[in-house]
Parts: structure tokens; sequence; C-alpha cells
């Protein structure tokens, strides 16, 4: 969350990026609650000060009449600390609730819009495939190869499952180990995380467990939900922590399942694979010293542009507007691959990485010392280095031949030890 005294001193500002945001939030009343919040502690520090003061005079010898005034004075400050501290405790709860729907100030020179059709093309890379024969989607393609069965999931499972058959499952794997590969070298450490988190956790990345507009399932009755991005867990394994300076950037890398209810997602764009229930992705985290975390939020960048140009897959990289900016992102990039068969051949994004600042630490409590010794907020940055469901779209869609088959790009076949799909 942004810090309340920044959002008073900037409060014109807060309030045109909420705009630009198109968000619904109000920092008029976050300041209101700010200021009384201060207001009742101050009232309410007095009161322990002169309870204090009460309880030292009661202490020595006095005229009964003296004691009896006090422990009369006692009793009425008792009462009156109880009520500014539900006064209080109330304000605070109010604040918080209020405060967490602020979104992050975004960058100055994120494009100004209010959906994905607004984001700012940068750069591209490779051309939009084309093809001599009338290409396949990667749904008919999964299903002719016999590789993907959504019909099977939607009986076992419902609507936006899908089981991986045959070679679908190697190149699943496949992506999974060459990514964990890369980032291995590049001083990422890997991790398996759980694929649940605790309700608080998800709060403090910036995620909204309840509502009807929520993108998360959560477990009955446990205070847990299941992650929609290893960016949970990862995020939250310093939670409460001072980490130490010297050790920043923490680069980390998270191999996890994915759920998501996808809430309100249908159509055309979500057809097939592009957007399911549950998938499986490696997802890049790093912990930053505020000064470093524009350079880094570049490297996590560039990383994700290696991967994509090591598959071969044509590419471009977009500034994403304010209007499509999750609420903890300060800046966001995302790479949309080239997909032939969505609508005749469209853009799909594929990966994103944003940097949050100190939005996410302020929530979750993840420090440094600095060297004057304070204890500031670290920055905190994510990427997606591959989220299989959507890569194997990009792959099947664009290596796909005349026969029906598909052909692997180079980069994978160590890893799949084949360099073609076929139907047995």
């Amino acid at each position: 969350m942004l810090d309340y005294r920044f959002i008073k001193d900037n409060l014109a500002a807060v309030k045109k990026n909420v705009a630009d945001r198109h968000m619904q939030a109000d920092p008029d009343l976050v300041v209101e609650l700010f200021d009384r919040r201060g207001e009742l502690l101050r009232r309410l520090e007095d009161e322990r000060r002169a309870r204090n003061d009460n309880a030292a005079a009661m202490k020595g010898k006095l005229p009964e009449e003296e004691r009896r005034r006090l422990i009369e004075e006692g009793k009425a400050l008792k009462d009156r600390i109880a009520s500014l501290e539900a006064e209080y405790a109330e304000a605070e709860a109010h604040l918080d609730a209020e405060g967490r729907r602020i979104p992050n100030m975004a960058h100055p020179s994120a494009p100004v819009g209010k959906e994905d059709k607004d984001n700012l093309e940068v750069k591209r890379v490779g051309k939009p495939t084309e093809f001599s024969f009338e290409p396949k989607d990667h749904v008919q393609l999964g299903q002719d190869l016999d590789i993907l069965d959504f019909d099977t999931a939607t009986r076992v499972s419902g609507t936006k499952f899908y089981y991986l058959k045959n070679q679908g499952v190697i190149l699943e794997l496949a992506l999974v180990r060459f990514a964990l590969d890369r980032l291995q070298k590049k001083g990422f450490t890997p991790f398996i995380t759980p694929d649940v988190a605790k309700t608080e956790i998800l709060e403090g990345i910036g995620f909204n467990p309840r509502g009807a507009e929520s993108n998360v399932y959560t477990v009955e009755g446990e205070g847990t939900c299941l992650i929609g991005t290893a960016e949970i867990t990862l995020g939250g394994y310093h939670s409460g922590q001072v980490l130490d300076k010297a050790a920043l950037p923490l680069r980390l890398a998270g191999v996890s399942h994915c759920f998501r209810r996808e809430a309100g997602a249908a159509g055309q764009f979500s057809k097939g694979l592009y957007r399911v229930h549950q998938f499986t992705k490696v997802e890049m985290f790093a912990y930053v010293l505020p000064e470093d975390s524009d350079r880094v939020h570049e490297e996590l960048r560039g990383i994700e542009e290696e991967i994509f140009s090591a598959l071969e897959i044509p590419f471009r990289v977009v500034d994403t507007c304010t209007g499509d900016l999750g609420a903890p992102a300060y800046r966001k990039w995302d790479l949309e691959a080239w997909m032939p068969g969505r609508n005749g051949g469209e853009w799909g994004e594929v990966t994103s990485t944003s940097n949050c600042t100190d939005y996410q630490s302020r929530r979750l409590n993840v420090r440094y010392k600095d060297d004057d010794g304070k204890n500031k907020y670290v920055h905190m940055l994510n990427g997606t280095a591959i989220a299989c469901s959507r890569a194997i779209i990009a792959i099947l869609e664009n290596f796909q031949r005349a026969d029906g088959s598909v052909r692997i790009p180079a980069a994978l076949v160590p890893y799949t030890g084949f360099e073609e799909i076929r139907r047995a």
C-alpha cells in the first residue's frame, strides 16, 4: 500500500493516479481517516500518561480523601482509555480497508489508457508466421495430435480444465526445465512453492480473495487460498523479515500450479488454453534496493525476451497502460506472442513483468537495514519466465506443418528428446 503520509502530502497526484487507473478508491476519505486516527492516538497517549501519573501519585502516603479521589479518577481514566482504544481500533481498521484500495503510483512514462488496446508497443522481435496452408488453432492441433483433451476434462472437472497427454506432457515439463536452467545461470534460486497461501499473504501481495469479482479460489474454513501465481508464495517467503542489505538483490524462481477462477472471462479470446482454471508456471521474483528496482525490472524483461527468442516465437513488447496495470504495479511490461489461431492471427499475452516498488513490502513488512541503521522497505518485482499453457499455444500454432505435425523449437529438443510431435 502507499504510505498514508505520502497520500496526504500528494493528494492531487494520488487522485489523478486513481482516475488514470479507472479504479474505485477515495483518497480524500483515506486522508480524513488518517487524520482521525492520528487525533485519536494523541488523545489516547494523553490519557495513558494521565493514567501513569495517577498510578504514580497513588504510591505515596496520602490522606484518605485524596486517595479516594485518585481512585475515582483512575476508574474514569480506565473507562475513557477503553473507549478511545475501541474508537482507535475501529478507525485503524477503516483506514486500512480504504488504504488498501488506493493503487500504487504509476510510472510517469506509463501510457494513460483504460484497457489493453491502449497499451503501447515498444518492440517487436520476429515477424508474424505465414503459412502456405490454412493453419489450425491449438485446440484442433492438440486434439488431432492426441496431446490435449478438453472434453474429458469438462466432464471430470468442469469447463476451462484440460488434460495434457502423450508428448504434450513432455512438452510442458521441457518448458519448465528449459526456463529453470536459464534462470539458475542468471543467479536465481529455484523453488517449488506451495499451491496454497494464507489470506493475509494474498492481501499483502495485492490480490483480493473475496467478492464476486475475485479471481481467487478460497479454501473453505481454512483462512487460505489456492494461489494464482508463485508471486504470492515467493513474495510471502520473506514477509515480516529484515533482509541483509549486502545480500540484495535476491532473485527467486518458483514453479507452481496456478489456480484462477477467471471470473467474467469468456468469448473467443478465452478459447482453449488461453484462459484456464489451472496451469503450470515458472515465476521470477526479486527483492531489491529501491535504487536498483528500475534496472532489475529491465533485467527481468530481458530474460523474458531471451526465453521467447530462444523458442523462436515471434513476439512484441508493450508498455502497459494505467488502466490495465494491477493495483500493486508501478510499471509493467507484457510480452505478447503471435498466435496464428487466435481470431485469424493476433498477439496474445504470454508473460508480464511488474515493478511493484514498496507497495507490497509495506503490506508484508519486508525491510532492509540501510547504512544509517534505519529499517527501510525493499522493492519487490515479479515476472513470468514461462506460463506453460500459453507457451504451448504459441509453439503448436507457430510451428505447425501442412501434414498436421508440429516442429519442436531447437532449444527445447534436448529437453523433450524429440524434434516433432506427430500422432502416434
